[in-house]
């Protein structure tokens, strides 16, 4: 018998402690309580744990409703405490692995996170990681530091990795319903974190080492990075040679077999795909190999922003205005529609671009009321601004960053002046075509 199953022996369910209560950490954290665990929530964030003690949600896809549900369980505990962690039979880490400034990965969150649960950590646990990172991660960076606990990984304390696959706002796929790699650094490691996993996810899916499982992560968002590049990159050309590039995916996509429709957009957004195929290629360095493939399609991507503002420069110009001086509102903020994360999103690029060109900067969001000051340039608002007729007729121009489905293109179109359309929102829209420019 296994050492976590020794932990486990005279009980039916495990006690999961989740490191980390945001997009990915609060929703595994909600359905291990709704599938009858008992769940230690743990944030350095203060207000987490204060908001969902008063069944308030601070994710816009999860209304009140839900945490109030999950909390009446009464099996859903949150805390900043670490040291509830030592009851855990398993220890889940969801926490941020965003990339350094030189575009480094930047794991202080993962091994500070490893630090504080070694500080706990009890013979017979099983510690997983769920925060993306490149490939030898768990092995070679998260193993040490738990084993300055002085037990052994695989021996004393099993470990693994189970990549997060969140998709917010998707109606068709939730936490439990998303099949859930996990790979662990010892058989048993791996048949533990199955059996944990089994009672939050419908459908758990073993791989041989964490290794894979890292990589099957990366290789899933890298895949969509570089695809998405592609029609970034065409849709540059599709405009220079007077096609509309969304009627040509459109009509590539009547094909039954050998093409997936990706769109294109004004730049990558979400903590994912902008970031993802970044940790391989650094890793990538580490075996004298240059990913020039991946490192391609980040610079189509990054540059797409730049390409948005040269958009809304051509379409001042046909009023015979200047960018310099210009009202610009952008409709948008979050990386995708109907959600309220604004994680790497272009629009806050766009918007730094175009103060740095004179321009005065508003924007309207409805999931996204204020951004932080942080992120303030010159001109810049931080304050989502109320949409009204009357308002919209002040802009110079207006850009479409995020299709919300809640705007009303046909109004929006209607009331402005001029609309740069970055999603393609505005193909159904009746008259004032001649207002649209897309981009």
């Amino acid at each position: 018998m296994s050492a976590f199953r020794e932990r486990m022996a005279g009980r039916e369910k495990p006690v999961i402690g989740v490191i980390g209560l945001g997009y990915v950490g609060l929703p595994l954290a909600m359905e291990f309580a709704q599938g009858g665990c008992e769940v230690l929530g743990v944030d350095i964030d203060p207000e987490k744990p204060r908001l969902l003690e008063e069944r308030r949600s601070y994710l816009k896809h999860f209304p009140d409703e839900m945490i109030a549900s999950a909390m009446n369980t009464g099996l859903l505990h949150v805390t900043t405490d670490f040291s509830v962690l030592s009851r855990a039979d398993a220890i889940l880490i969801a926490v941020p692995t965003p990339l350094g400034v030189s575009r480094d990965p930047d794991l202080s969150y993962v091994l500070n996170s490893c630090a504080e649960t070694a500080g706990y950590l009890q013979k017979g646990q099983l510690v997983i990681l769920e925060s993306t990172t490149y490939p030898g991660t768990t092995r070679d960076e998260m193993v040490p530091v738990l084993e300055k606990s002085g037990l052994k990984a695989g021996v004393d304390f099993h470990v693994a990795f189970s990549p997060e696959r969140e998709d917010p706002g998707n109606k068709n796929f939730s936490t439990r319903t998303i099949p859930k790699l996990v790979g662990g650094l010892t058989k048993d490691c791996t048949d533990a974190s199955v059996f944990v996993y089994e009672f939050a996810i419908d459908n758990v899916v073993p791989v041989s080492s964490p290794e894979v499982a890292e990589m099957a992560k990366i290789v899933e968002n890298t895949y969509r990075a570089v695809n998405i590049a592609l029609v970034n990159e065409l849709k540059v050309l599709a405009h220079r040679m007077g096609i509309d590039i969304w009627e040509v995916i459109d009509a590539a996509a009547t094909k039954p077999f050998g093409f997936t429709a990706f769109y294109p957009g004004p730049g990558l957004g979400g903590h994912c795909i902008p970031i993802d195929p970044f940790y391989l290629t650094w890793k990538a360095h580490e075996y004298e190999m240059s990913t020039k493939f991946i490192e391609l399609a980040g610079e189509i991507n990054t540059s797409m922003p730049a390409y948005v503002v040269d958009r809304i420069c051509d379409a001042l110009n046909t009023a015979q205005k200047s960018i310099n001086g210009s009202r610009i509102l952008l409709l948008g903020m979050a990386y995708k529609p109907d959600i309220d994360d604004y994680r790497e999103t272009p629009a806050l690029k766009i918007m730094t671009k175009l103060a740095e060109r004179g321009a005065f900067v508003d924007y309207n969001d409805p999931y996204i009321p204020s951004i932080p000051s942080s992120t303030r340039q010159t001109h810049l608002q931080p304050v989502s601004v109320d949409l009204s007729a009357k308002m919209l007729s002040q802009y110079d121009c207006a850009v479409v960053i995020t299709n919300h489905a809640c705007y009303d293109y046909q109004w929006i179109v209607g009331n402005s002046n001029i609309v740069v359309d970055t999603r393609n929102a505005c193909v159904d829209v009746e008259g004032g075509k001649e207002k649209v420019f897309k981009a």
